[in-house]
């Protein structure tokens, strides 16, 4: 009995004893969960899943938001482009006349005045005038003797020829140039039958 009574007080003794502050809260943790209904739970994970959509939405209109700039951004470069090639070819159109003129003159100059000082002065000119629009990109386009190309060529008579063949250019009447890849101006040509 008394072994009884000694074990009946150990364990009394166990109860009795004051708890730590770290188990007692820990305790009382574990009695608030337990206590907690289940519907506060599905609450807090309803206000993160709602979080998470809010975040995964947000992220996605700063995306479309950079590709929308990145777009823009492309599409005014390619613009800014064509604007300069447009600028660029209407400015040679209008200089084409000008080197025209310039080799009718030199044409129409006699032999014996060509190393006048106004013919020479011309030449210089002229010879100015084409090494800039080449360093530009404007080429002028091969035509006698090649054969008739309608993208390169306009022809504007036909005639015989001994020198050419049949659809060879046998005369070139205005000359056609060329901007990087693109014509400018055709070349007026006469072709042989």
């Amino acid at each position: 009995m008394e072994e009884k009574e000694k074990e009946f007080t150990e364990e009394q003794a166990a109860e009795e004893q004051p708890e730590t502050p770290v188990e007692e809260e820990t305790k009382e943790a574990a009695k608030a969960e337990e206590e907690q209904p289940e519907k506060e739970k599905k609450k807090k994970k309803e206000k993160k899943d709602k979080r998470d959509e809010q975040i995964a939405e947000l992220e996605d209109k700063v995306k479309r938001q950079l590709a929308e700039f990145e777009n823009f951004r492309n599409r005014t470069e390619k613009e800014k482009a064509s604007m300069y090639e447009l600028g660029a070819r209407s400015v040679i159109e209008k200089i084409l006349p000008v080197i025209d003129n310039f080799e009718r003159g030199l044409a129409s100059v006699p032999e014996e005045e060509k190393d006048s000082p106004v013919a020479t002065g011309m030449q210089m000119i002229y010879k100015q005038l084409t090494t800039e629009l080449e360093n530009i990109g404007v080429k002028p386009i091969e035509a006698v003797g090649c054969e008739f190309d309608p993208n390169y060529h306009n022809a504007v008579m036909q005639t015989e020829s001994e020198e050419f063949e049949s659809g060879t250019v046998a005369q070139e009447l205005q000359k056609g140039y060329m901007y990087r890849d693109t014509v400018i101006r055709h070349s007026m040509v006469s072709v042989v039958q």
